[in-house]
């Protein structure tokens, strides 16, 4: 991805912290730089200036491809990987100058990282163990912990005679065990199956909600960030190409990366015209209202990106936007077709049931709707 968009760096500064140390906040990121050395010996800018804030009792994702930077900053709000320049604040206190076991946080790994000889109990007894808590406070803390993630009938066996989801929820009692105040969570689901990872998120929600304590997860998943996070920050290049709510983030994208990563979108070229305080755009030869302010005097021509969900197949008899069914897959859920136009270029198009009432034929003409405003410009 090249340069930052003026849209993009309008939605960065909004996230940004207007003072590091703002005690409202609770996880504040302010300038973050780290740079590696690569195999050839040039300079990778893993993060590039990251500036966010993450609210008390937030469920915040940091969501990207691989190399992006997601996992850098996850480690340097650990402790473990230091910052080459910027600081990290936890409410008023600045943390990056702390070494690891001195920050108020704790991070659920990937692999888990249970210690295979201990049972699930002193599995999650350990950081309190460590910390010379009292017998009688860690007994009840891990009988909390088990009933939160709902284990309590485990306690005894070792981790290899658990499941994965079950290994999962012990690692996380672990983590929580110690009450920190921030939980860094870096891709732990991904290493189950679709359907077991599907109930974890669940999991991860309601004990989220329960504990009000601030998440903060990594993940390359999209549907995963849509569906658990309060926030989500899309990184690209070593920075947030986007934050904001899911609902934000795919509904409004705010450049081609973040509308080709979050979700199926189709890309059209089309000149932009104004008429009577409307921006339309020129989709097959028809003009189609698009959703931006007409008052940015934008003009030329223009990336729209469009949702499969929010183009329609009609009858092409009356529809003033006509094309040829060139695919249909049928998919359980809906009809996968592609629809090329005029001008040749191609809509993806998902049909929602009934299909019967379809009729449609691979080879066929179909006129192709556009819902109002959903064909929406996005920056290079």
């Amino acid at each position: 991805m090249g340069a930052v968009s003026v849209a993009q760096e309008t939605v960065i500064a909004t996230a940004a912290p207007t003072s590091a140390s703002a005690s409202e906040t609770g996880l504040s990121v302010a300038g973050a730089y780290k740079t590696f050395r690569s195999a050839e010996g040039g300079e990778v800018h893993a993060l590039d200036g990251v500036s966010l804030d993450i609210e008390l009792g937030e469920f915040y994702v940091l969501l990207g491809p691989s190399g992006c930077g997601k996992t850098t900053l996850l480690r340097a709000i650990a402790g473990l990987e230091p910052l080459d320049g910027g600081e990290i604040y936890l409410g008023d206190e600045r943390i990056d100058i702390l070494p690891p076991h001195k920050r108020p946080v704790n991070t659920v790994f990937q692999s888990y990282a249970l210690f295979p000889h201990l049972s699930v109990w002193e599995n999650i007894a350990f950081g309190l163990r460590m910390e010379k808590a009292p017998q009688a406070v860690i007994a009840e803390r891990v009988a909390e912990m088990l009933a939160l993630v709902q284990l309590s009938e485990v306690g005894g066996r070792r981790p290899s005679q658990l499941s994965g989801g079950q290994q999962q929820r012990v690692a996380l009692a672990r983590a929580l065990a110690k009450q920190p105040k921030v939980l860094l969570l870096d891709e732990p689901l991904s290493a189950l199956d679709l359907k077991l990872r599907r109930g974890m998120q669940s999991e991860l929600k309601r004990i989220q909600r329960e504990t009000g304590i601030t998440f903060v997860f990594v993940t390359h998943d999209q549907e995963e960030a849509l569906s658990m996070g309060d926030r989500i920050a899309v990184f690209a290049d070593g920075r947030p190409a986007q934050i904001g709510t899911p609902e934000d983030i795919y509904e409004r994208p705010v450049s081609r990366f973040v509308a080709d990563f979050i979700g199926d979108t189709n890309f059209i070229r089309a000149p932009l015209t104004v008429r009577a305080g409307t921006c339309f755009g020129g989709i097959g030869g028809v003009d189609v209202p698009v959703g931006v302010d007409p008052g940015n005097g934008q003009t030329g021509t223009a990336t729209l990106a469009i949702r499969p969900e929010n183009i329609f197949l009609t009858d092409p008899d009356q529809a003033e936007l006509r094309g040829k069914l060139v695919e249909l897959t049928y998919m359980g859920t809906d009809l996968r077709c592609s629809v090329e136009l005029p001008d040749g270029q191609r809509l993806r198009v998902r049909v929602p049931p009934p299909f019967g009432q379809t009729h449609l034929e691979p080879g066929g003409d179909v006129g192709v709707a556009i819902g109002a405003g959903q064909a929406k410009v996005v920056a290079e």
